[in-house]
Parts: C-alpha cells; structure tokens; sequence
C-alpha cells in the first residue's frame, strides 16, 4: 500500500524568501523520508492546494496529509485550510484529505532559536546579554499571544534572562516597545529571537523596529531545520493513521 502523500502548507509564499524555505523544508523532509511522496502549497493571495491536490491526485495518490506550516494556531487560517483541504476533495471521488494540527511550539524549537542567536551573535561579535525578546506573528487571538508569551518564558528561563514576548502585528507589544521595556529597566544588551519559519515582510518589520529601538542582534528565523522536519514528520504520523478506516483496525 502506497503511503499517503505529504503536503506542507505554508500560510502565504508571495515573498520568495518564504517559499526558498517552504522548498528548502520539503527537500529536507524528501531526504530524510525518501519513501513519501512530499510538497508543498499555500494559502493566502496564492491559493495552491487544490492545484496541488490535483497533481498528485494525477500521479495516483487517493489519501493526502496536509501539514500547517505554523507555530500557533490561529483560528481563522486553521479553519481556511479545513475549507480548502474539503474543496480540493470534493473534486475528486474517494480522495481523502486530511488536515493535521499545525506544529506548534516545540521545546526543540528553542534550541534551534538559540542556534540562530548563536549566529546572529557571532555576526556581531556580541558576547555579553543582559534581556532577550522572543518576536511571533501577532494574532487577535488570546490562545496565539498565550503560546507565544509562554515560549518567551521557556526561552528565558533557560538561559536565566529576562525576556519579552512580542508580536509582528495584531498584539502589542511590538518588538521595539519591548526592547525599550527592557532598556526602561536599564538593559543594554538586548537580543531579539525570531518565531518565524521564514523571511518575510514581518520579520524585515520586527528587525527594522527592534534594531531602532536599541537591540544589539536580530537572529533569523527558524528556517528549514532538521527539528522542525522532524515536527513535520511527526504530525504525518498521526494523520496518516487517522485516514485509515476504524474496521481496518477490527480484529
């Protein structure tokens, strides 16, 4: 039995920085399970995944898993990519699509943010922090800004700092006001960790505004990372098995 095809789908690829990663991601993903059939789409202005569902409905797959490329799950963009997962199915007689959870915040995830400092550190030649603001996608959401701030306080706690969640838009505080809460408080060495799969718009925002407001580094974004491909491959796991009929599991 062929295994169900894997789609990561990013919320929006009109930035070519965010689809170089989302392309990157499935590569990796491809490698490290070269027997799945993986891609990519996204949502937003450039609405891929029926397109998508059709291509590989063309190449013989009856059973696809949609992954969310995403750290939180704001309600809005979940409930899109249910809408859309159900009308690229409705197209095509017995073709399962299933939607997982999205990723969420992984505790690997933090390390991989702190590779990122790592390097945005060594590019500056820092080596001292006395604060660290940990920047996510804003959301209306209070669930959204409850897992962001709480990542915040994970982050800090491990490196015994104090640290600011802030938000790219929606939510304050933005990151400029929350290197200057910290600089309020007589912090000078004030790093900024991106929340971010990838590039964009949003990240450019959060670094213009928090370089401005006195942060001495900026790290990256998580981008295509062997922990998140792995969180990728895990939330596969689980929607792969719930396509599998309950008699199948009848002894």
């Amino acid at each position: 039995m062929t295994a169900p095809a894997l789609i990561a789908l990013a919320p929006d690829t009109h930035d070519p920085r965010t689809a170089d990663t989302v392309a990157a991601l499935t590569t990796l993903i491809g490698r490290i399970r070269p027997d799945l059939r993986v891609t990519s789409a996204s949502l937003g202005r450039a609405n891929t995944l029926k397109s998508t569902v059709d291509r590989l409905v063309v190449e013989g797959h009856r059973e696809i898993v949609v992954i969310p490329l995403l750290f939180t799950a704001d309600q809005d963009i979940t409930a899109a990519a249910a809408a859309a997962a159900a009308a690229a199915a409705d197209r095509h007689d017995g073709v399962l699509v299933h939607v997982t959870e999205v990723l969420g915040i992984e505790g690997a995830f933090l390390q991989v943010l702190d590779q990122r400092l790592r390097e945005a550190l060594s590019l500056r030649r820092v080596r001292e922090l006395d604060g660290l603001v940990l920047a996510g996608e804003g959301s209306s959401d209070p669930l959204v800004q409850s897992a962001i701030s709480r990542a915040a306080r994970a982050w800090g706690n491990q490196h015994r700092l104090p640290t600011i969640a802030a938000f790219a838009t929606a939510a304050p505080p933005a990151a400029g006001e929350a290197v200057r809460a910290h600089r309020a408080d007589g912090r000078r060495h004030i790093a900024v960790g991106l929340l971010f799969l990838a590039p964009d718009h949003h990240t450019d925002r959060v670094t213009e505004l928090a370089t401005e407001a006195g942060a001495i580094a900026v790290a990256a974004p998580l981008g295509a990372d062997a922990e998140i491909a792995r969180a990728v491959l895990a939330r596969y796991a689980v929607g792969a098995v719930s396509l599998v009929p309950l008699d199948a599991w009848a002894v």
